[in-house]
């Protein structure tokens, strides 16, 4: 039982070693009271921790020591002192703090059981109930020390203990001037990341001798949920908020009660609804400016649409003759050229029709550096035949872990106008968005990073896993028109097999 792992190392661990000559031997009492049994680890600052007997109430006891003792104590022992005056279930009971001089130590509980460090390391990444769980308990005590206006300072999968009973306990608190509340309540969204993937978010807590968060090519956390499957969305989000310090933190409290919802809601994540943190006595919820944002933008959108449609339709009850477009400028396709037709010279637009797509116009988009195994499946999916599909290879996961998808590239030999893109999947399952493009820059890895890089997305991006079979992208400006479509696909269904992959059976363009 690793009753100390390696936690976060204050200002005074940085000054030096700690010195370790006169270590103690088991069998040794210290204070005339703590029998030394078992040396159990040195935590990250050096210090020994060893299991040991209370002689007098005849109870386990963890002992911390340090050496030596003196000023380059203070830090530890001061902490120890603080952390004695707050009881809470889930925090590590501290009994005595003592300075010889020649050394120091902290005397508190022993729980039975291992560090979350130890194990994740076991038993790989905690499914999210268990890591819901555990982080509601981390922050429950962290609510308990905030109160008290302290701040614990050491939040981290080694100081993180799993009793065998099932108690999670949070121990060494040990806060130094760059510690605040905020800090502890952003760990909690580290011991959630790491409880997810089995790595530890370095620039967003602290540095550790934990694996690093896993970034993309700008240096930003890969979300959970896009390196393994099966984590709710809205634990991703509530994660990803606690690591991104643009996002305000909740106070703990907040944070205990919002993962008390999500903890009691078990594994149903799809019925607990939005965040609700909280601040004081304030119902209102606490939102990030990010999804302020595009909560407005999307009431932004809805306005335009509900009033477009109220002008059609006041425009349609008081006229006889169909409406006209009364524009100067004439309408452009989505290279920006101009398409000849203008003002009350447009005709009614034709019904849109399933344009003629033929296995030459096709292709897979497979970045960065695809095996392009599948590549003559492409043509599966306008051959007409339901027997035949585009087969993805299969993968461990359902997010790509080393590219942001893939997809099919369709070249509609020139530009057109289009209504909509349908897409039938062998399943359910599927995460797709349509993206376009002015060129395509050729059947290689370099042309397949170029679009992805460059093609844009249309309407609100990725759709979501599909509830059927069958996806209907009517995403397209009538006002425009356009030549390269791509169907990407983003996140794939698990199969049979245990292993995620896509198949693909048709694809079909609506348009003029």
């Amino acid at each position: 039982m690793t009753q100390v792992g390696e936690g976060h190392e204050t200002a005074a661990d940085e000054a030096g070693p700690v010195m370790t000559f006169g270590a103690p031997t088991v069998g040794e009492i210290l204070a005339e009271r703590y029998q030394l049994e078992e040396h159990v680890n040195n935590d990250s600052a050096g210090r020994q921790v060893w299991r040991g007997i209370d002689v007098i109430l005849r109870r386990p006891v963890a002992v911390v020591l340090r050496y030596p003792g003196g000023d380059s104590a203070t830090e530890m022992l001061q902490a120890a002192v603080d952390a004695s005056r707050v009881i809470h279930p889930n925090l590590v009971g501290v009994y005595d703090a003592i300075d010889e001089g020649s050394r120091a130590y902290v005397v508190r509980e022993w729980v039975d059981g291992e560090a979350l460090r130890e194990l994740v390391a076991q038993e790989g990444p905690l499914d999210p109930a268990r890591a819901t769980a555990i982080a509601h308990s981390i922050a429950d005590a962290l609510a308990a020390v905030h109160a008290t206006g302290m701040v614990h300072g050491n939040v981290h999968p080694g100081t993180t203990l799993i009793g065998d009973d099932g108690r999670i306990v949070l121990a060494d608190a040990r806060a130094d001037s760059a510690d605040s509340t905020e800090t502890d309540v952003r760990s909690v969204g580290g011991i959630l990341y790491f409880s997810l993937t089995g790595h530890w978010p370095h620039a967003e807590i602290r540095g550790s001798a934990l694996p690093d968060a896993m970034r993309d090519g700008t240096g930003s956390v890969v979300p959970p949920r896009q390196i393994r499957a099966g984590i709710p969305a809205y634990l991703d989000d509530l994660t990803m908020d606690l690591l991104d310090k643009r996002v305000a933190t909740p106070e703990a409290d907040a944070l205990t009660a919002e993962l008390a919802r999500l903890d009691s809601a078990d594994e149903d994540y799809e019925d607990v609804g939005p965040l609700r943190f909280t601040q004081g006595t304030s119902a209102e919820p606490v939102r990030s400016t990010r999804k302020i944002a595009i909560g407005v933008g999307a009431l932004l959108v809805i306005a335009v649409i509900g009033l477009v449609f109220g002008i059609r339709a006041i425009s349609e009850s008081g006229n006889d003759k169909p409406s006209t477009t009364q524009a100067n400028t004439a309408p452009q396709d989505s290279a920006g050229t101009d398409t000849g037709t203008t003002g009350e010279d447009a005709a009614p637009a034709a019904p849109p029709k399933k344009l003629t797509i033929t296995p030459d116009m096709v292709r897979i988009v497979d970045p960065p550096e695809g095996d392009r195994t599948d590549e003559g499946e492409a043509a599966y999916t306008v051959d007409d035949d339901k027997d035949t599909v585009w087969k993805t290879s299969g993968f461990l996961q359902a997010k790509f872990y080393n590219k942001p998808g893939m997809g099919l590239l369709i070249n509609l030999g020139s530009p057109r106008t289009v209504s909509d893109v349908r897409v039938e999947t062998s399943a359910p399952g599927i995460a797709m968005d349509i993206r376009t493009g002015s060129t395509d820059p050729g059947n290689t890895s370099n042309g397949d990073k170029k679009i992805v890089e460059t093609y844009k997305k249309l309407g609100d991006g990725d759709t979501g896993k599909t509830d059927g079979t069958n996806a209907v992208f009517p995403v397209f400006d009538e006002n425009l028109k356009y030549q390269y479509i791509l169907v990407f696909i983003t996140e794939l269904p698990q199969d049979s097999d245990g292993k995620y992959r896509a198949e693909i059976s048709k694809v079909e363009v609506y348009g003029n």
